[in-house]
């Protein structure tokens, strides 16, 4: 059990690095031979959205990412026998990331488990918030994505999700449910 929980933080990590990375090329704006802006390709099989929208829900709020202003990347990762895919993202002013991954292939009109998620807000004063996916062993339910449209004419992908999130800090830790909406294009 404890690889298993391993292999979800590795591959959440990575993720959340490929948000990162992607954000800053976003921010640089890449440029093939030609000097023609092309923000929609990163490397093989991972997309950065080039429009639409990620959404979160916790508790009473919702928080947007917009793919024209912040970076959402759609990645798949390969570890050998396995594989997963994911979405990760991060806003302009780098106060506010979000991952999700699934173990398996990335293909349209298909409901998979949630491997591994985080959330991170960073208010202009104080501490981050982060929230990271439950380890309860009470929770058998980590989750579901369910992905729609897959890699369809300009649409990178369309889906929704929920999974399980446990706020860091001291004192009892609370599961709270968090639900979401992914509407991606690469044009």
């Amino acid at each position: 059990m404890r690889n298993k929980r391993f292999t979800q933080y590795f591959i959440l990590i990575f993720l959340l690095l490929s948000g990162v990375i992607v954000s800053c090329q976003k921010d640089q704006e890449i440029s093939d031979a030609s000097g023609k802006s092309d923000s929609t390709f990163t490397a093989p099989d991972n997309y950065l959205a080039a429009k639409g929208t990620l959404k979160i829900t916790l508790q009473d709020s919702t928080y947007s990412f917009d793919a024209a202003i912040d970076s959402i990347a759609f990645v798949n990762v390969h570890n050998g026998n396995n594989q997963y895919f994911g979405i990760t993202a991060i806003n302009k002013a780098h106060n506010m990331s979000f991952g999700i991954s699934s173990s398996g292939y990335a293909l349209s009109n298909i409901n998979t488990n949630v491997a591994g998620s985080q959330f991170i807000l960073k208010p202009d004063k104080g501490d981050a918030d982060q929230y990271a996916l439950t380890d309860s062993a009470t929770v058998q339910d980590y989750g579901k994505i369910s992905l729609g449209v897959y890699k369809q004419d300009s649409v990178l992908a369309k889906g929704t999700f929920y999974t399980y999130l446990v706020k860091a800090g001291l004192g009892k830790p609370t599961t709270y449910k968090v639900k979401g909406t992914f509407s991606l294009r690469l044009k």
